[in-house]
């Protein structure tokens, strides 16, 4: 049975827990007007874009786009999940919390976490006393790991047995089905098998998540046999999902956010050494290349990445697609070139942290390192050689959003393949429009899931801007309902924020409150919510209304959606005349151009929802 917090007991939580007094708790705030500001906690800055909306009870950072209510800030300062958050605010203001409980699972789920934990104990423990545990410390000795090194990363032994997490497990009484679902003991092939330890002989490095929970293992082995794998990951279960799970981010995490940049490595050792010599900023995915949930998850804490792989060919090549995922995200990035045939573990344990940092700080572009990369395979002086390089630097300059990194990532690449720039900026317009060709516009929408992570449109983010006033313009509650249907609002962050905001005008409470009616809000609306909340009033003065501007942009969502239709009635008429459709391209030809002001325009929008209904 899972925990939840009764809602009245959340609002009482709320009001009994101003945020400027929280937050101040925790670090100064200066008085700004009616609200506050200070240098951001969770980036470096040196002039205060951190501020403190008292009368919406929320915070926002101009800077890195940090934001949410007072629940959304101990989670984030904190490190903790939401339940947490909630007891530690209810201990500030004296309440006494109350759980009631509903049929989600996440009863199994607290299980597993102190399952894993006990079990991290366990192998630890058998590390430091069995004596059959002498091979791994002799190698973790070797390799230069010191005590407080294992101590702090939790290492551990898996004993060479096929039962022992399997007898302590019955010894300890805990569910084996939660064993085996925790991915630590596999049962026999055939009907009625027994179970037996899914990791064995092994050095065991605990995998946590950003809270510091243990929610895995990797085990890496002391079998001589070349045979045996080097490594053995924990399964996916309900804990661990290799995809987005980045190894020691909750050891790196505010070290990140302070120096804004992360060190990213391919495996755990790699990152180990570098914690060990005060580099405190390395992460590794876990098992698998580096995947986009990956880089989203790191994106709220760093705006630059620096990406140190091994040398050999597998690893360069990983390195440029790494690279190429948090380019794609907007992040800057580098990418480190050691000498061949060293790995951040080897190169620092021989040449000591200072070389590996003089690494960090000559590195180089994603594009430098992936042309150099190439001329190690190929001729690019050739005329073959330079347009198949192209072609591949081309593809990775154009995953960038930005333009000025584009820019300046084709100059590069025009020095050092002694191309004219001219040339490789058409070279990838072209490639740029083909990817904006596939799908057609509008032809399909993306996915909730990948929706979230774009960007939103100007004029859906701007409706949400006008939105949050809609306390003082009650006029717009009537207005978006009336004449734009939401699942015209594309993106899944402004429609759920519309949706919140007319529920909230029509029922009395806050914005906040209406979020937090669809279940804990995500810490990415939360911020969302929190930017456009304390984004400046866009209307000062006569000249304009939230209204006229409220209505340019229904007129604008709608023009976009009859535009969509006409290049969809347009394609039908490739395969043939059709009288019917001539007639409704010529309609929506007139409709589109009625759109141009609010007096034809609505009562157009009126005509076609009176037809869909």
């Amino acid at each position: 049975m899972a925990r939840i917090i009764p809602k009245r007991v959340l609002e009482d939580i709320r009001f009994r827990n101003d945020i400027s007094e929280v937050i101040g708790s925790y670090f100064e705030l200066k008085k700004a007007g009616s609200n506050f500001k200070a240098l951001c906690p969770f980036h470096k800055e040196k002039t205060p874009s951190f501020h403190v909306n008292t009368q919406r009870q929320i915070y926002h950072c101009f800077g890195c786009g940090a934001g949410g209510d007072v629940f959304g800030f101990i989670m984030q300062y904190e490190g903790v999940p939401f339940v947490t958050a909630a007891k530690m605010l209810a201990r500030r203001a004296g309440i006494t919390l109350e759980v009631e409980e509903d049929d989600t699972g996440s009863s199994d789920k607290e299980a597993l976490y102190d399952l894993h934990s006990k079990v991290a104990e366990l192998y630890h423990k058998a590390l430091l006393e069995r004596e059959s545990a002498a091979p791994a410390r002799k190698h973790l000795e070797d390799r230069g790991i010191t005590p407080e090194t294992v101590e702090a990363f939790r290492i551990g032994y898996a004993p060479n047995r096929w039962d022992a997490v399997l007898t302590w497990a019955r010894r300890e009484k805990h569910k084996l089905e939660h064993v085996e679902l925790a991915g630590l003991i596999m049962k026999k092939a055939g009907n009625g098998g027994d179970f037996y330890d899914r990791f064995r002989n092994r050095i065991m490095f605990p995998i946590t998540d950003e809270q510091s929970r243990v929610i895995g293992f990797s085990g890496r082995t002391l079998d001589p046999d070349p045979k045996a794998a080097k490594y053995v990951n924990s399964p996916e279960t309900p804990l661990f999902r290799k995809s987005r799970v980045l190894y020691a981010l909750d050891k790196a995490r505010r070290n990140i956010v302070e120096s804004r940049q992360a060190i990213i490595c391919e495996g755990q050792i790699d990152v180990i050494r570098c914690h060990q010599a005060g580099i405190d900023t390395a992460v590794a995915a876990q098992g698998t290349a580096f995947t986009d949930e990956h880089v989203q998850v790191l994106r709220r804490y760093a705006d630059s990445v620096c990406v140190v792989f091994d040398q050999d060919k597998a690893g360069r090549d990983a390195a440029v697609k790494a690279a190429t995922a948090f380019m794609a995200a907007g992040l800057a990035v580098t990418v480190g070139t050691l000498p061949k045939g060293e790995d951040p573990d080897s190169f620092i344990h021989r040449n000591g942290p200072d070389a590996f940092r003089a690494v960090i700080d000559k590195a180089g572009s994603a594009v430098a390192f992936q042309i150099e990369s190439l001329s190690e395979i190929q001729d690019i002086s050739s005329e073959i050689g330079a347009m198949r390089a192209a072609k591949a630097v081309l593809a990775t300059i154009s995953r960038s959003p930005n333009a000025v990194q584009r820019a300046k990532l084709v100059q590069e690449a025009s020095e050092r393949l002694r191309l004219p720039a001219s040339a490789l900026q058409d070279d990838l317009r072209h490639t740029l429009r083909n990817i904006r060709s596939r799908p057609a516009p509008g032809e399909s929408r993306p996915s909730a899931d990948d929706a979230s992570e774009r960007p939103p449109a100007r004029a859906e983010l701007e409706l949400c801007e006008h939105l949050a006033h809609i306390a003082d313009n009650a006029q717009l509650a009537d207005l978006i309902p009336g004449y734009l249907p939401l699942d015209m609002i594309h993106h899944p962050r402004c429609r759920t924020f519309a949706t919140a905001a007319i529920a909230s005008f029509r029922k009395g409470n806050t914005i906040q409150e209406e979020l937090d009616e669809q279940g804990d809000p995500s810490p990415e609306l939360q911020r969302f919510a929190a930017q456009v909340q304390m984004s400046p009033n866009k209307i000062r003065g006569t000249e304009s209304s939230h209204e006229a501007a409220v209505q340019d942009l229904i007129l604008y969502i709608w023009r976009r959606k009859l535009k969509h239709d006409r290049s969809q009635l347009e394609r039908k008429l490739e395969a043939g005349p059709n009288t019917d459709v001539e007639h409704q391209l010529r309609q929506i030809t007139i409709d589109i151009k009625s759109l141009g002001n609010w007096e034809t325009g609505s009562a157009v929008i009126e005509i076609h929802l009176a037809e869909e209904d």
